[in-house]
């Protein structure tokens, strides 16, 4: 079993990372809002979704429910996809050729 001492560090821990990782997401919406340009705007919006999908998996560690792991695979699939259809219509001006 483990020590007592350990499950508090690891708590400590990861509420640590979930408040930094909450915290960054908001510091980059002012990005989302604010660009400049447009690739600025999708750049820092694949990075909210990554944000998401740590927080999500930070969660799972921290609540110990493996549920969340399929739900943060699913958001990491899901903004894989959108960046790049994003990306080719910035590019190129049509998604579907």
């Amino acid at each position: 079993m483990a020590d007592p001492a350990y499950l508090q560090w690891l708590e400590l821990v990861l509420h640590g990372a979930l408040v930094l990782a909450a915290g960054l997401t908001l510091l980059v919406s002012y990005r989302v809002i604010r660009g400049p340009t447009v690739p600025d705007r999708v750049v820092a919006l694949d990075t909210i979704g990554t944000n998401v999908v740590a927080i999500a998996v930070l969660y799972a560690i921290w609540s110990e429910q493996g549920f969340f792991v399929g739900v943060s695979l699913v958001l990491a699939i899901i903004g894989f996809i959108s960046t790049i259809t994003v990306a080719r219509y910035v590019t190129e001006g049509d998604i579907i050729e």
